[in-house]
């Protein structure tokens, strides 16, 4: 597996710098003429001929696609894979890949030139076999199968609606009253990440030390990942099981979590407290728990809407009247017009309620400025 993505790579690259480098005017360079050269440089590299054809193929469609996302300005311009980032390969032919189950909790998987291979983790493909992609990470082998099948219009749910406000002190906090704690699965490993990067930093380039070191980092990284995952996998679950509509604030996290440095010229204030800031949104997977929430809400009937997020906090949900001094502090919320007390994140949970409710406002797939194929809005549940 180590060799197939190697080749994989190297095929990426050696196109990338084809159209890159070489590329002129009448000289057409293509996803197609690629795999023609691909299979007259197979008959003259013998490690290349051992890698399966269709997963190198597969390599050359990766770029062909990150080309087209870089000229509708979805994405940058492509950039070179680098050795042990993201190694990974697909199988796309359906017809050689087999799943089968040989345990509880076990299984094995029949690809292309590898045979059999032992699952850790058993998982039913519920419909028609698509492709598999093969990738490492952390020092662990993960297979992903796509798979598709047709199911019925989901019935539109009857459930209550609910307000969620998303917070770093308080996770979620609901407009029925219930607020979710933060775990801060990241703050947690942040000693030991910071200790094995500080080894890492120590360690000479090219050394089997380095190796070993940056494997240590990534995998702390995963595990936080992985746990972080989990956990909104369990809260996004029980929300839509219970709710067949939710309302968010349409947060921009990239704008809220970006860097205070400055620049030489104008240097930014207090970069360490928004350093702090910016780790601990990031931590809580505020677009995890958006785009989960979106899908499993489709599924069950039900619909996700976003609204501005202008001035939920200093809103009151009794009188609406507007005003920052009504944030006493992070939990207490008093309304300076009519005196109404609550907790401040459930205040405004109830804020965005109201204003998802009303039919003034668009949801999600209206709201906002994606393409249309974005989790949460394949199907208009409206």
């Amino acid at each position: 597996m180590v060799q197939i993505a190697g080749s994989c790579r190297y095929v990426f690259n050696l196109a990338l710098e084809q159209r890159r480098d070489w590329w002129k005017p009448g000289r057409t360079i293509n996803f197609t003429t690629q795999c023609r050269e691909l299979t007259m440089l197979r008959a003259e590299v013998d490690w290349l001929k051992a890698a399966p054809v269709h997963t190198l193929q597969q390599a050359l469609k990766d770029l062909d696609r990150a080309y087209q996302n870089w000229w509708a300005g979805r994405a940058g311009y492509p950039t070179p894979r680098k050795k042990g980032l993201k190694d990974s390969f697909r199988f796309p032919d359906p017809v050689s890949i087999k799943v089968e189950r040989t345990g509880n909790s076990s299984g094995r998987i029949k690809l292309p030139k590898l045979g059999w291979v032992r699952l850790r983790g058993w998982y039913a493909i519920p419909g028609t076999i698509c492709n598999a992609t093969v990738s490492h990470r952390a020092g662990q082998w993960h297979v992903a199968v796509q798979w598709q099948r047709e199911v019925a219009e989901p019935i539109p749910s009857i459930l209550p609606a609910v307000g969620i406000d998303r917070g770093v002190a308080v996770f979620a906090a609901l407009s029925d009253g219930t607020n979710i704690a933060p775990v801060n699965h990241g703050k947690k490993a942040l000693r030991a990440l910071r200790k094995a990067q500080r080894d890492l930093s120590r360690k000479k380039r090219g050394s089997s030390n380095r190796r070993k070191a940056i494997r240590r980092v990534a995998k702390i990284q995963m595990r936080v990942a992985n746990a972080r995952k989990n956990f909104l996998h369990e809260q996004t679950t029980a929300i839509a099981n219970n709710h067949g509509t939710v309302v968010l604030e349409a947060l921009k996290v990239r704008n809220m979590s970006a860097s205070a440095k400055g620049t030489a010229a104008e240097p930014g204030r207090m970069i360490r407290q928004k350093a702090g800031l910016n780790r601990a949104i990031l931590d809580q997977g505020w677009g995890g728990f958006r785009i989960m929430l979106g899908y499993k809400l489709a599924d069950r009937g039900g619909r996700l809407i976003e609204v501005p997020a202008a001035y939920t906090s200093q809103t009151c949900a009794e009188c609406g009247v507007v005003d920052a001094r009504s944030r006493r502090n992070q939990s207490r919320f008093v309304c300076t017009g009519c005196g109404h007390e609550a907790n401040a994140d459930t205040n405004a949970a109830i804020i965005i309620l109201q204003r998802g409710l009303d039919k003034s406002l668009k949801p999600v797939e209206g709201h906002r400025s994606k393409r249309p194929d974005d989790a949460g809005s394949l199907r208009r549940a409206a």
